[in-house]
């Protein structure tokens, strides 16, 4: 047996932090980026908005699918090499993207581009879990978990500098010498950790795909079928019920069959984990779809371009990134359950100023009071959550929980999307009429219709409240957090056979 693994006492846990937070901060920005830019690509490819939207569409389902299987990836093969290897595919479909002349290979482009950022997810946390002493991973989970809040914020604001500044394709070109970089970083500075010989679970794999693809399919596309036939005899709601059926039996394999498998159902019985893996699916949902209606109210009722509807943001974004480290230091010194329920009920607290501040009369300069709240609440939320999750984690199960983590985020990231579109619909036709034609002109709205709308808006970020008011309920489930201390959890490094 010859051993080929970084010595615990070589490993910088800060250095490797920054550089894969580098990379999963790229990744990420993918997510939200490519909005911005949706009508221009549209003129640019002359193809009509449906095309159009499969481009982001695309991304999310070959980003979200996979997690569950790219996460035990890393456990298996080292976390790592999975992510050298995501991080090279992602830079090849980013250049992809760039060059796409139709819009079907932009398409084709932005699903290996979400592969290759399913592919890295998971090990950004893995990583973490297994260099981080145990009271000293509040910090880095603060760090690592804040980077996908401020993330999603900051695509806007990139994007529309990039689209009028050089171009469409630059939101993709821009990712190939950041991921040189990370790619550069990631060889020095993140060790080669532990692998364990498991088998893979192949009936598994197949059962979990074909689950989560149907489900998150039926979800994400539901409102464009008017959550009615797709095609023939299927229907919206029949794909999301196979799905669920199939995700189901993948349940039961997993607790039958007698090898080793795909998801180890005992991860489960730690009490934080659960509770946590449930209430990040709140979280995703309320985050992913509070945005929406406020950057409508922003465009159509105060007459803001896009650029200046994400700078809105940019106190939550800055808030979230400067009391990211602090936060993270009253994780390793407090009690981190707290914390989190605290920035929950923060958040539910800004969008419930959000509701009452949507009025086309408002002072603009007011609006930032609610995003500077959210940016508190973002803090003291992202890392808590994730830093008492995956405390117990047991460090062979690194990348099978961190998957799990990460997969029930997108999850509830991809509900949200579709409940908060069917919601504002719903609020727009009972505030001005279903004969009421608001959407896709452009520009600010008339003056007859700002009331009605703003007031659709507002009602709309009602949804993402009551959620968010759930998840800070289940936070209150968490198990207080054993005094354990440690070294940093690193178990010798990869083993291969010779």
């Amino acid at each position: 047996m010859r051993k080929n693994f970084t010595d615990p006492s070589e490993i910088r846990p800060w250095a490797a932090l920054w550089t894969l937070v580098l990379g999963f901060f790229m990744i990420l920005i993918d997510t939200t980026i490519v909005s911005v830019a949706n009508p221009t690509i549209m003129k640019s490819l002359n193809t009509d908005m449906t095309a159009t939207l499969w481009a982001t569409s695309a991304y999310l389902l070959a980003y979200a699918v996979p997690l569950l299987i790219t996460g035990r990836l890393g456990d298996r093969f080292g976390p790592r090499r999975v992510y050298l290897i995501g991080l090279t595919v992602f830079a090849v479909s980013s250049l992809a993207c760039g060059l796409a002349p139709m819009i079907e290979a932009l398409v084709v482009a932005r699903v290996f581009q979400g592969f290759g950022a399913a592919l890295m997810t998971p090990q950004t946390m893995s990583v973490i879990t297994r260099i981080f002493a145990p009271r000293e991973r509040g910090q880095a989970m603060a760090v690592w978990g804040i980077t996908a809040g401020v993330a999603t914020l900051v695509g806007p604001i990139l994007g529309g500098f990039l689209i009028d500044s050089v171009g469409w394709e630059w939101i993709f070109f821009i990712n190939v010498p950041v991921a040189v970089v990370a790619f550069v970083l990631a060889l020095k500075y993140v060790p080669r950790l532990e692998t364990h010989a498991h088998r893979m679970d192949w009936l598994g794999v197949v059962l979990s795909a074909v689950g989560m693809f149907l489900v998150v399919f039926g979800i994400q596309e539901g409102e464009n079928f008017d959550w009615g036939q797709i095609w023939g005899p299927i229907s919206v709601w029949l794909l999301i019920g196979v799905g669920i059926v199939v995700l189901g039996l993948f349940i039961w394999w997993q607790r039958v069959q007698r090898g080793e498998p795909l998801l180890p159902l005992r991860i489960f019985r730690d009490r934080n984990f659960s509770v946590g893996t449930s209430t990040i699916i709140t979280v995703g949902f309320a985050v992913t779809s509070m945005s929406m209606p406020l950057m409508f109210f922003f465009q159509l009722v105060r007459g803001l371009t896009p650029t200046e509807s994400a700078l809105m943001l940019v106190p939550m974004a800055v808030l979230s990134a400067a009391l990211a480290r602090p936060a993270g230091i009253l994780i390793d010194r407090g009690d981190p359950r707290r914390i989190a329920t605290a920035g929950l009920l923060l958040l539910a607290a800004g969008m419930l100023l959000y509701f009452v501040m949507l009025k086309p009369g408002t002072p603009i300069w007011l609006l930032l009071i609610p995003s500077a709240i959210l940016g508190v609440a973002n803090a003291g939320m992202w890392g808590p959550l994730s830093a008492i999750t995956t405390f117990n984690l047991p460090l062979e199960l690194a990348g099978a929980g961190s998957g799990v983590y990460n997969t029930s985020r997108q999850v509830g990231a991809v509900l949200g999307s579709a409940s908060i579109t069917a919601l504002m619909a719903s609020r727009l036709s009972a505030e001005l009429g279903d004969g009421a034609a608001v959407g896709g002109a452009g520009g600010q709205l008339p003056p007859q219709l700002q009331d009605g709308f703003a007031a659709a808006m507002g009602q709309s970020i009602l949804l993402p409240v009551a959620v968010i008011a759930i998840g800070a309920a289940l936070t209150l489930l968490f198990a207080p957090r054993p005094p354990r201390t440690g070294p940093v959890g690193v178990v010798d490094g990869p083993t291969e056979a010779s």
